[in-house]
C-alpha cells in the first residue's frame, strides 16, 4: 500500500489548519451591505491555493489577464498564491472571508479530497459555487536519464524495483488517487510523496529524488518538449494531438482516472447577485479567443457547467474520489 505519511514540501497540511485556526478564531468574515445593481463596485482579491506555475496558477492568471484585456471586471484586481496544505491555506482564506463577494478563487482535485485527510473546517459543498470551465487529466513522466522509453518498460522495472517513489501534487489529491491505481492495476508498489507546487516536483525528479510523477499537460509540456522529461502515459479519454505516440491509460488496460474539476468559486454565504454577476461573467470569458488559446494550449477537455449544475458535479465527483481513497486506505 503507498505511504501517504510523508510531509508536505513546503506547508505541512497541520501547519496550514492552525493558521486557519487562527484566522478564523480572530472573527474573520465579512457581511457587506451594499445595492446589488451596483456590484461590482470595489477592488477584487483573486486567491490561487497553490504555488505559482502549476495548473491552478495558469489558469487562474489567464482568467485575471483576460477580465483585464477585455474591461470585463470594472475595478483593479490582486492575485496572491496563498499555498499549503494542499489547499488548505488559500481555501480557508476563502473560508475566513465568508459573506463577501470580493473574493474568489479556482478549484482543482484537492478542493474536494483535502477535507477528506483533516479536519478543514469546511467541505467543497459550503462554498458559493460559480461554474466549472475545464477539467485537466494528467501525464505519467520519468525522467530522460532513466532511460525508460515506455510503459512496458516502467512496469517491468517498477516491478522489479518496489516500491518505487512516486510523486504529485498534494497529500490525497487526484495526483495520489492515479498513482495509487496505476500501481495496483500493473503489479507494483509505491512509495507517494506529495508537493505543494510543480516546481518543486519537478526538481525532486530531476534531482533523482523521484523516480515518476504526473503532471498536468500544461504543466510538463515545456520540459517534454525540451526532452528533459519522457511522457509514458496520459490518463486523458484520448490521446493528445501534442503527443500523438504517447498511448491513453484505457489504451495500457487501466481504468479509474480521474480529472481535476477547473472551476471559479466565491466565499461561503456569498449574495446571490455576486453568483450571477459571475456566471454572465463567465460566460462572455469562455468565449473568448484568449480562452480557446489557453483550452488548446494547456490540453484541457472544456466543460462547462454554470451554478447548481456544477454544484451537482463536485458532489458526485467527491463521492467517487472519497471512495476511492478510501479503498485505499488513504482516509479513514
Amino acid at each position: 500500500m503507498p505511504n501517504t505519511r510523508r510531509p508536505l514540501t513546503a506547508l505541512t497540511l497541520p501547519a496550514a489548519l492552525a493558521l486557519l485556526a487562527a484566522a478564523t478564531g480572530c472573527g474573520a468574515g465579512t457581511t457587506l451591505q451594499e445595492d446589488p445593481e451596483e456590484y461590482p463596485s470595489q477592488n477584487l482579491e483573486w486567491t490561487i491555493a497553490f504555488g505559482p506555475g502549476g495548473g491552478n496558477d495558469i489558469m487562474s492568471r489567464t482568467l485575471v489577464d483576460i477580465l483585464n484585456e477585455h474591461d470585463l471586471y470594472p475595478h483593479d484586481i490582486a492575485v496572491e498564491n496563498r499555498e499549503g496544505g494542499s489547499g488548505a491555506t488559500g481555501w480557508g482564506h476563502l473560508l475566513s472571508n465568508s459573506g463577501d463577494p470580493y473574493v474568489v478563487s479556482t478549484t482543482s482535485g484537492s478542493f474536494l479530497t483535502t477535507p477528506l485527510q483533516a479536519d478543514t473546517g469546511w467541505t467543497h459543498a459550503d462554498f458559493t459555487h460559480v461554474g466549472l470551465l475545464a477539467t485537466d487529466d494528467l501525464l505519467f513522466l520519468v525522467p530522460e536519464s532513466a532511460g525508460i522509453a515506455d510503459w512496458a518498460e516502467w512496469t517491468e522495472h517498477a516491478a522489479d524495483t518496489g516500491p518505487v517513489a512516486v510523486g504529485g501534487i498534494g497529500t490525497v489529491n487526484v495526483d495520489f488517487i492515479v498513482q495509487a491505481r496505476l500501481a495496483e492495476q500493473a503489479g507494483y508498489e509505491i512509495e507517494y510523496v506529495p508537493f505543494n507546487d510543480e516546481g518543486q516536483l519537478q526538481t525532486a525528479m530531476s534531482s533523482g529524488s523521484l523516480d515518476a510523477i504526473v503532471s498536468n499537460p500544461g504543466s510538463a509540456m515545456g520540459q517534454v518538449k525540451g526532452g528533459d522529461i519522457t511522457p509514458l502515459l496520459f490518463t486523458g479519454k484520448e490521446r493528445l494531438d501534442a503527443l500523438p505516440d504517447v498511448p491513453t491509460a484505457a489504451e495500457e488496460g487501466h481504468k479509474g482516472m480521474v480529472s481535476m474539476p477547473r472551476g471559479l468559486i466565491l466565499p461561503p454565504g456569498a449574495p446571490d447577485y455576486a453568483r450571477d454577476w459571475w456566471i454572465g461573467v463567465m460566460r462572455k470569458v469562455v468565449k473568448t479567443k484568449e480562452w480557446r488559446d489557453y483550452i488548446t494550449k494547456n490540453h484541457l477537455a472544456e466543460d462547462i457547467r454554470w451554478g447548481d449544475d456544477f454544484t451537482a458535479y463536485l458532489k458526485d465527483s467527491g463521492d467517487e474520489f472519497e471512495a476511492s481513497l478510501r479503498e485505499q486506505g488513504a482516509v479513514k
